[in-house]
């Protein structure tokens, strides 16, 4: 079912791209980037968010065949209003040495195994029991927020050599992470013009 763009959302990506050239990115990082500035109004993560055009194509493609979204949190999920999500934080606990964010990822992988997507948006220690897992992911867009552990987790992210969408700094949050999933999720599979990045 073709999405509806409301003429909201079309007058905000006309500012958007009145403030800011984004024509130089290639078309999926094109699409994130401008979707988590949407959603953040925040005109600096074009030069802080970190992804490679081919991870997303191929994450992309992985999406649209179906593979599974793991989030971190409820407000990520909450944000990705076109397909299912996995969060297993309810169910998690935290014992020593372990986070209910990383007992959720632990949860979470055993459910869906390798191949799935996952967006961590709050929690970086979400990310960092990622990390330590063979998750073998088809993406993992990691933009946790917070002045303890998110860059350092993100710096981490970057250097495992998974395919990746992450940003330096210690801005992030369910927002900007369920925007980045999104933009995927939005974009159309055959490329259409009038879609492209909306």
């Amino acid at each position: 079912m073709k999405r509806v763009v409301h003429p909201i959302e079309q007058e905000s990506f006309r500012r958007l791209r009145a403030r800011l050239d984004t024509s130089h990115f290639p078309p999926l990082t094109r699409a994130v980037v401008e979707r988590v500035i949407h959603s953040s109004a925040d005109l600096e993560y074009a030069s802080d968010l970190v992804m490679d055009e081919d991870e997303l194509t191929k994450a992309h493609a992985a999406l649209h065949a179906g593979a599974p979204v793991v989030v971190d949190v409820e407000m990520v999920a909450a944000g990705i209003t076109r397909r299912e999500t996995v969060c297993r934080l309810r169910d998690a606990e935290a014992g020593p040495g372990l986070t209910r964010s990383a007992h959720a990822v632990r949860l979470a992988f055993e459910e869906v195994g390798p191949g799935a997507l996952w967006v961590i948006g709050c929690a970086p220690t979400a990310l960092e029991e990622l990390l330590a897992l063979d998750a073998s992911p088809a993406l993992v867009i990691g933009l946790p927020v917070g002045f303890v552990g998110a860059a350092e987790s993100k710096a981490a992210l970057r250097a495992s050599g998974l395919p990746a969408v992450s940003n330096v700094s210690e801005k992030g949050g369910s927002a900007v992470a369920a925007a980045a999933l999104n933009a995927l999720l939005y974009h159309p599979v055959s490329p259409d013009p009038s879609e492209e990045n909306l």
